[in-house]
């Protein structure tokens, strides 16, 4: 059974994704403060869900000292969506984060996401065609020169390139990224992140041979090499 560890000062919240977790078949351990998290992080534990708001020392401290003791995939949870915050957290080599308040099924989805991430020989390195993505370093290279992408074209970009192959509706885009107050990206915006993205990797971003056009459904990243 997977065993998650919960880091979270606020308990309600702590207990709800206990409740929620447990319904999944996931095996929970709790800790209300950085200091207590770091005497749980056992060999046992699979992931770690970190809040970046603990009353003993911030979450970005306790990510660093977590990852001493053991390299262990780590999703920050945070009441601050400013991307800042968001690209500080993925530059330090979390897996992924998530802004409260969240719906559970998104919760569930991404630390999924992150599980079988990390259970595919804990490759951190994708290439396709001339680009290559550092899940670790949170970075996209093309022939080897840094392409600047925001935190939320970097997650459309990797939502695609872990899942070669396979076709993604918009909709399933959107519902991946959605927003804390529901306001997620609506399919217009969708769109306009998509071009920017292709604008910054693709050889013609016309005639894309990266992210494909899927037409009537959405959108697919072929074969990756």
């Amino acid at each position: 059974m997977t065993k998650i560890l919960i880091v979270e000062d606020e308990e309600t919240i702590r207990l709800g994704l206990k409740y929620y977790l447990e319904a999944e078949n996931f095996e929970i351990v709790e800790a209300g403060t950085g200091n207590e998290a770091l005497t749980k992080i056992e060999k046992n534990i699979d992931l770690v869900l970190l809040d970046i708001n603990l009353p003993d020392k911030d979450g970005y401290t306790v990510f660093e000292e977590i990852k001493k003791i053991k390299d262990i995939p780590v999703i920050f949870l945070t009441a601050n969506d400013m991307e800042i915050s968001i690209v500080r957290g993925l530059d330090m080599g979390a897996d992924d984060y998530i802004t409260k308040p969240f719906k559970a099924r998104e919760l569930i989805s991404r630390i999924k996401n992150v599980l079988r991430r990390n259970a595919k020989g804990n490759d951190s390195i994708i290439n396709i065609h001339n680009i290559k993505i550092d899940m670790k370093q949170a970075k996209v290279f093309k022939n080897g020169v840094d392409v600047m992408l925001t935190a939320l074209e970097y997650k459309i970009l990797l939502i695609l390139a872990l899942n070669q192959n396979v076709v993604f509706s918009r909709e399933k885009i959107l519902a991946d990224i959605w927003d804390v107050n529901e306001a997620y990206v609506n399919d217009n915006t969708l769109t306009v992140y998509v071009k920017r993205i292709r604008e910054k990797i693709e050889d013609n971003p016309n005639d894309p041979k990266i992210i494909e056009t899927v037409r009537g459904i959405g959108y697919k990243i072929g074969d990756v090499c």
